[in-house]
């Protein structure tokens, strides 16, 4: 396990810039060496002890800086270990519908997909008002959980109009991901995205392998064909390990 040590030189600069809180100044050390890549990912941050000793401050402000790191998810502590730096979280775009298995293939990893069940139920209230359907019509459904180097990082849960992909029930979704089938088979014109930070259920938090108390990233997705509602799905994310963003060109954008 490579760790690492402190570097008197690299503060050099730091120490011309406007004064911060104690705490923060350990962030801001621990950040940029990150940020840098001179402390890469799953190498081992200097211990609580040689961080009090280097900034000649209480073990309660360096604990601090730490606990504040952890929580933005730059390092991972581990009880009677010590601190490490976290690997980088996947980010999937938010403008576009993404096809994970692809996604996770682009960063070099394996993805695999667990089908958890696909079945064809009858319409809740909430997924009757989603796809505009009557309570008790018949939807298909979709439960399924994607691993990236085996470790879990969403779950699916879909509804589909059945109207609007009738042969969806009949496809091997362990060739083909159900989103990238409905992109490639059904034509859509809108496309609907809202994220949520939720804890999950005991049941989601037991397929995504996390603790309850731990924060959940839930991006919704509803497309249309001319105003009728093709599918309704839930992606849950642990927020540890996954973030959601884009990047687009501005061009063409007017504030209106």
């Amino acid at each position: 396990m490579r760790k690492l040590h402190l570097s008197p030189q690299t503060d050099a600069a730091a120490e011309h810039e406007a004064p911060l809180a104690l705490y923060l100044q350990i962030k801001a050390h621990v950040s940029r060496h990150i940020a840098d890549g001179s402390w890469p990912a799953g190498a081992r941050v200097p211990s609580e002890q040689e961080l009090v000793q280097h900034f000649g401050v209480a073990r309660m402000t360096v604990n601090r800086a730490l606990r504040e790191l952890a929580e933005q998810g730059l390092i991972v502590r581990v009880a009677g270990v010590g601190s490490f730096v976290a690997e980088n979280k996947p980010q999937s775009n938010l403008l576009r519908i993404a096809n994970i298995a692809q996604e996770i293939a682009q960063r070099g990893h394996a993805h695999r997909f667990e089908l958890l069940a696909v079945e064809r139920v009858a319409a809740s209230p909430e997924v009757a008002a989603m796809l505009d359907l009557q309570v008790a019509s018949s939807v298909f459904h979709l439960l399924g959980v994607h691993f990236e180097n085996e470790v879990p990082v969403q779950l699916e849960d879909r509804y589909v109009n059945p109207r609007m992909a009738p042969q969806f029930m009949e496809q091997d979704f362990a060739q083909e991901q159900p989103s990238a089938y409905l992109v490639r088979s059904v034509q859509f014109d809108q496309m609907e995205h809202v994220v949520d930070a939720m804890l999950p259920t005991t049941e989601q938090a037991r397929w995504l392998q996390m603790a309850a108390e731990q924060p959940c990233l839930v991006l919704t997705r509803r497309t249309w064909l001319r105003g009728t509602p093709i599918t309704w799905v839930q992606c849950v994310h642990p927020g540890m390990r996954y973030r959601l963003g884009s990047r687009f060109r501005t061009d063409s954008v007017r504030e209106i």
